[in-house]
């Protein structure tokens, strides 16, 4: 207890004290994971950054909060540029328009058939400057269908049910500056069927069933700025100059298609990009130098393609790159030098990547980075320069502690403590009290003894918690894949599989007792030796293949901070979701559906005996007799059921908060190990009498001694 009084409350300062503030005068830069506030001599932790307070004192720890670089800039700045030159002129409220459909709205020379049910263009004055036709069911633009409208700026076709557009379907339109088709259904674009928009800067053809272009089909748009070609079914590029017809082009948005390949032809006379969108595609092969010329590019999206391999050059070019995504690509390696010739890269996105060569040279050029993106944030201690880092924890760990909850620190020394001590309490208790059944005593000290070694893990974890207190994002690479993290995680899983091995053979050996009495034959003292022992080999055996077949499992124990493999991860070989699966779907599972039965059967054997009986107090000793079966079996469901689910949503490739799995590890595993010397010794009637025979014993015997000694003194 004293112990506790001393760990307890420097456990709770450690943990709610923030890190310490350190000062970079004298031209020092700031520690390991830490930034300077502003023009003041102080730094602070990375996960001070942005939380609301302003902690530095000047405000600049929440300054640059949003990540705003890349799109999102260009197209607010794009936007305020040209809301001049996009005149209001169709705006008002009276109408300019002598002829339209009754049924549309008219204000100025913009007129409004949203979702009218129409099947054809309408007939429409010519000096009409905005025409709406959204949400409705035109299923083919004709030739010259728009011929007439030669003022018209802004035309809205998306949701309709467009498939066919002919040739010369926008002839005429030399002033259209804005044409939105998206979400129509549209498979093919003929060649040169844009030919007469030549002040086109806005050409929207997302979600539709285009399959293939050719250059020839953008022929005319000299002044397009903003080509959006979403979720389409492209397979590939024309491995011809796309801007060759579209010198001005600055925005190409070609996520969600099945481009298999990049060549360096398709980009190098696109000199005016800013934005380049290639996500959720199926990029296997990226040519080295296709953006070589792109000397002007903000943002570069990448991400979620099957990109095994990235040159190491192919970012040379890209002077002006603020923001680049990379993530979610089976990616074997990044180079050292992958990023060094991206000055102005503000944001980097690396989610979804394992990173195995992952090392600080890879981001010490990026001097104006602010944010980074990892897969794990354990890996922000190889940018500890940059600002904001995510993700700050694993629901595990954090930037500063082993054990990111400060009610997890604090009760991880409280659960160790109780199982320790509760199981070493029944252990020298059962040593020093004879019982008759001797097996029973040794399978009972068997079971302590696994317990125990979950205390015992617990109170490494707490220990290596305190050890990296304030700074174990600098540990966090390390720890995990030491063998000290090996072994005790070793530990926690002898200790589970041992603790279910030797809780199912006492419950058969009970089952057998009381349900079938007079044939069944106790096991001797040879027998339970040799199955004690058959046991506890399995359990290592389970424990240790692990760590014996590194090739075969990876990391099997050090896939988190708590070293135990319950937390499901995507990336798990399937070697070991399958290992984890046998024990804990099969083994483990197996093992409570037998205590379940088995107690099941034991109480319905007791309630017919005793229904055959007219010994008064049967009902109540059957009620206590229940009660005693239902804790056991509902102890053991509460340690094992979240167990089951974590492994079959791991089996079912759902990811599951680290959070869930840190209060599993250190409230719910221990469960059973905490309890079982109360429910299997302590509450036990006959423990209890052995125990008040003993004391009674004891205080008899203290009481003839002092009789005696009077009796002594009086003669």
């Amino acid at each position: 207890m004293r112990l506790l009084l001393i760990i307890l409350p420097s456990l709770f300062y450690a943990a709610t004290k923030p890190s310490l503030i350190h000062s970079w005068r004298d031209g020092h830069k700031c520690p390991l994971g830490q930034f300077p506030c502003g023009n003041l001599s102080i730094c602070l932790p990375q996960a001070l950054h942005c939380n609301g307070e302003d902690d530095c004192g000047n405000g600049a720890d929440e300054d640059n909060c949003v990540d705003d670089s890349g799109w999102l800039q260009i197209l607010g700045d794009m936007l305020a540029a040209r809301s001049g030159r996009m005149a209001v002129e169709d705006e008002g409220d009276a109408c300019w328009l002598e002829i339209f459909p009754a049924r549309c709205r008219c204000r100025g020379r913009a007129v409004d058939c949203t979702e009218q049910d129409l099947t054809t263009v309408p007939w429409v004055s010519s000096n009409v400057t905005k025409m709406d036709l959204k949400k409705n069911k035109i299923r083919s633009l004709l030739d010259n269908q728009f011929s007439r409208y030669r003022s018209l700026n802004k035309l809205f076709l998306q949701r309709n049910k467009i498939r066919l557009i002919s040739p010369r379907a926008f002839t005429g339109l030399s002033q259209l500056k804005m044409l939105f088709l998206s979400h129509n259904r549209i498979t093919q674009l003929k060649p040169r069927i844009f030919e007469d928009l030549r002040r086109l800067e806005w050409l929207m053809l997302d979600n539709n069933r285009i399959a293939t272009i050719v250059p020839a089909t953008f022929s005319g748009l000299k002044s397009l700025y903003f080509l959006y070609l979403l979720n389409n079914s492209l397979t590939q590029i024309p491995n011809a100059p796309l801007c060759a017809e579209m010198p001005k082009l600055s925005w190409l948005e070609l996520e969600g298609n099945r481009i298999r390949a990049m060549r360096r032809a398709v980009f190098q006379e696109c000199h005016d990009f800013t934005v380049l969108i290639l996500r959720r595609n199926k990029l296997r092969w990226i040519q080295d130098g296709t953006f070589s010329r792109l000397n002007r590019l903000v943002e570069l999206d990448l991400s979620s393609n099957r990109l095994h391999h990235l040159p190491s050059s192919l970012f040379n070019g890209l002077v002006e790159l603020q923001q680049l995504n990379i993530s979610y690509n089976p990616l074997r390696e990044i180079f050292p030098d992958q990023f060094e010739r991206l000055p102005q890269l503000r944001s980097l996105s690396l989610e979804g990547l394992e990173i195995p060569n992952i090392h600080n040279l890879t981001f010490q050029k990026l001097t104006n980075l602010s944010h980074i993106y990892f897969k794990k944030f354990q890996y922000c201690s190889y940018a500890p320069h940059v600002r904001s880092c995510k993700p700050n924890t694993d629901g595990i760990s954090s930037f500063e502690n082993l054990l990111a909850n400060i009610i997890l620190r604090v009760f991880v020394w409280v659960v160790a403590c109780l199982t320790c001590f509760g199981n070493l309490f029944v252990i020298c208790m059962r040593s020093f009290i004879v019982t008759e059944n001797s097996q029973h005593t040794m399978a009972i000290k068997s079971l302590c003894c696994a317990d125990g070694l979950m205390g015992i893990y617990l109170f490494v974890i707490g220990a290596f918690d305190l050890k990296y207190s304030g700074e174990y994002n600098k540990h966090a690479q390390g720890w995990m894949g030491s063998l000290q993290c090996q072994l005790v995680g070793s530990l926690a899983m002898l200790s589970s599989e041992v603790s279910v091995l030797l809780l199912t053979y006492m419950t058969l050996e009970k089952y057998f007792s009381i349900v079938f009495p007079f044939s069944h034959h106790r096991a001797g003292k040879k027998q339970t030796i040799s199955v004690l022992a058959a046991i506890w080999l399995l359990g290592f055996s389970l424990s240790i293949v692990p760590l014996w077949c590194k090739e075969t499992f990876g990391n099997y124990y050090g896939r988190n901070g708590v070293c135990f493999p319950l937390q499901p991860d995507l990336d798990e070989r399937p070697s070991a979701r399958g290992y984890s699966a046998t024990i804990y779907l099969g083994l483990n599972l197996a093992a409570f559906i037998t205590i379940v039965f088995a107690y099941s059967g034991m109480f319905y054997s007791i309630h017919i005996t005793a229904s055959k009986t007219v010994e008064r107090g049967v009902c109540s000793r059957e009620v206590t007799i229940a009660k005693r079966f239902f804790f056991i079996v509902f102890t053991d469901a509460l340690c094992w059921i979240p167990i089951f689910l974590l492994r079959l949503l791991s089996l079912l490739q759902v990811e599951i908060p680290g959070t869930i799995t840190s209060w599993v590890v250190i409230f719910i595993l221990p469960i059973n190990s905490a309890l079982n010397p109360i429910l299997y010794t302590i509450t036990t009637p006959s423990f209890q009498e052995k125990v008040k025979g003993c004391l009674q014993t004891k205080h008899d015997s203290r009481k003839s001694f002092t009789l005696a000694t009077l009796q002594a003194s009086s003669t």
